[in-house]
Formats: C-alpha cells, structure tokens, sequence
C-alpha cells in the first residue's frame, strides 16, 4: 500500500527543484487529482500567483498559473487559475522585459529577470485534451517562471548578478517608493 503524501513547499537546496519533471502520462491516475489540488491550496495559501508539481514534491509535469493582484504581487493582473499539464513552450518573442520575480521555493528573495514580453504555448488540460494559448506580460512571466521548475531551475538561474537580487523587505520598501 502506498503511503499516502504529504504536500509541502520544498525549498532551494532540495534536488527536486533542480531535477527534470517526468510527463504526466495517466491523465486518470487517482493521485494526480490530488496533487493538483495540494498545488492550488499551497499557492492560495502562501500568495502566489503560479505553482509548479516540483515545488510541493511531485516531479510531473503539472503547473498553475493563476495571477492577480496580492500582496506579493500587488499590480498583477486578474486571470482565472490555468491548469497545465504538460506544458511547452511554441514561441518567444525576442523583446525581453527586466522585472521582479520571486518565488514560493526562494523564500524572502526577490530577483530582477529577463523573459520574453510574450509566448506562445501548448498543454494539456485536466481531461487530456491539448490546446494552444498566446500569453504576454505578467502571465506569459508567471509561465515561464513555472516552466522552469518542471525543467530544473529556479529564477535564480535566470538573474544577471547577485547585484539583481534584494530581500523581500527591501524589494517591498522599494516597490512602495514607487508608488
């Protein structure tokens, strides 16, 4: 009998997070409803706007994206949760954007990163059908941010220099200035 498991946010250090995600391959597999759910209660819960299966010990290829505005996140736009299920990437587009990222598996640090202004992509949703979606801004950001995971890395990969990454206190201190 398997036992049964328990979700949690890991962190950087832990080798899930830096291990390629396995395809989801039974889209009927009992467990996979409630590692989906596990993610979405975990993202709610902590204030993210995005989760990938890494994160909470799952190396499958499943991701949430779900932005809107929070208090880590206070000008994200308002977006329905997105469920994807083996996700990839079709196109990118050459115009970068430099801005803020953090994330649930990085606690307490915040790094400026350069992605694609917008992308266009295929998955799978939960019955197993694939469609194809264009994102651009912050939910083609949260994306790629979530695509990482399920490929091995964290935003810390991505950041230029140590000189582009604050604490979560000085990046709110800062983000407040701006306002």
């Amino acid at each position: 009998m398997e036992a049964e498991h328990q979700y949690e946010i890991i962190e950087i250090g832990n080798p899930l997070l830096a291990a390629m995600a396995q395809p989801v391959k039974d889209f009927e597999c009992a467990s996979l409803a409630d590692h989906i759910q596990a993610m979405f209660d975990l993202m709610e819960a902590r204030g993210g706007v995005g989760i990938a299966a890494p994160q909470v010990g799952v190396s499958l290829q499943l991701m949430i994206i779900a932005s809107k505005p929070n208090q880590r996140y206070p000008n994200a736009p308002f977006m329905e949760p997105l469920l994807m299920i083996n996700p990839a990437i079709e196109w990118q587009s050459e115009e970068q954007i430099l801005d803020w990222e953090g994330c649930l598996s990085v606690p307490g640090i915040r790094g400026r990163v350069n992605r694609s202004e917008a992308i266009a992509i295929s998955y799978h949703c939960r019955e197993g059908i694939q469609h194809k979606s264009h994102l651009e801004g912050f939910p083609a950001r949260v994306f790629l941010h979530e695509y990482d995971h399920l490929v091995g890395k964290t935003f810390l990969d991505r950041v230029e220099s140590a000189s582009c990454l604050y604490s979560e206190k000085e990046y709110l201190r800062c983000i407040s200035q701006v306002k």
